[in-house]
């Protein structure tokens, strides 16, 4: 087979895992350095965040930095947490009086850059978020319209924050049925670059997990079991799995460990992308690469 005559193009998928995905940074990073700039971009839960950035133009160093100032400082994170609160006790409480989950809507106004824009149609590269319709059981993926309710909906994660409303369905997160949205990105370019956070259950120092670690736990093995059976059909010229399974999905506060441990992923992308751009340019078939 004759080589390629052109340079390949890149597209990223960024997967859910709560906390877990602040390891995304180091993706941006390394690309930022190899001057590759994707030509789409697919995310769910903290990955549609981080997507959303990277579509807007944020490069690599100007979201750690962003990500640094806004959760890096408990004080900080105290008063962002303070502003995204309800204005009336109405807003609190759902069902006759229950007091209901964190409006994630909200809380990402309060922690998300101003300069993020309001449309997807105003990014600089494509963006696919993905959600999960409760009622249908299945994707919805979002490409077009307001992006706050889309990216809230994709992190929407059950037993933490409440559900969104779009018209007449009701969403959680995204991670729950695609959580690494690389099957979105296959016709869009020559070289699929996929990142799975999700990680897995992780044995504590007291015993048995408590309840909310089960229900997350749970959701990780579903989740992985998902991933699994999309690899079978297809899969991604590039797949890295960081060491993130320590990590709890709402250690946000850990943000400077987790970008410490996982700090090996820049040069494993490099060496990925190293060997997936040999084989695109000797014009052999793009065998996936994959390193855990």
């Amino acid at each position: 087979m004759s080589a390629q005559a052109h340079d390949p193009t890149f597209a990223v998928a960024f997967g859910g895992g709560g906390a877990r995905g602040l390891a995304h940074i180091h993706i941006v990073e390394a690309l930022d350095e190899l001057g590759i700039r994707p030509v789409a971009v697919a995310g769910s839960s903290i990955g549609a965040i981080i997507g959303a950035a990277v579509a807007s133009g944020m490069s690599g160093v100007a979201i750690r930095e962003h990500t640094l100032e806004t959760l890096g400082h408990p004080t900080e994170v105290a008063a962002r947490m303070w502003r995204s609160r309800p204005e009336r006790m109405s807003e609190m409480v759902t069902n006759g009086g229950r007091f209901g989950q964190f409006d994630v809507g909200r809380i990402l106004k309060a922690f998300l850059p101003e300069t993020l824009p309001e449309r997807f149609e105003d990014l600089l590269i494509p963006l696919a978020v993905t959600a999960t319709d409760f009622y249908e059981y299945q994707e919805t993926v979002f490409e077009s319209g307001e992006l706050l309710p889309a990216i809230a909906a994709s992190a929407a994660v059950p037993g933490i924050f409440s559900p969104v409303i779009c018209g007449d369905q009701l969403l959680i997160d995204g991670g729950i049925s695609n959580p690494v949205p690389f099957d979105l990105l296959t016709e869009k370019a020559d070289i699929v670059i996929a990142i799975d956070v999700v990680g897995t259950p992780c044995r504590g120092k007291n015993g048995t997990p408590g309840s909310i670690d089960l229900l997350l736990g749970a959701s990780q093995i579903m989740m992985q079991s998902i991933t699994a059976l999309k690899l079978r059909q297809s899969r991604p010229q590039i797949m890295l799995r960081p060491p993130v399974s320590k990590f709890r999905v709402m250690d946000f506060l850990k943000v400077r460990q987790v970008l410490e441990e996982t700090r090996e992923l820049r040069d494993e992308l490099k060496f990925a992308v190293e060997k997936a751009v040999a084989r695109f340019a000797g014009g052999e078939e793009a065998e996936p690469l994959s390193r855990s």
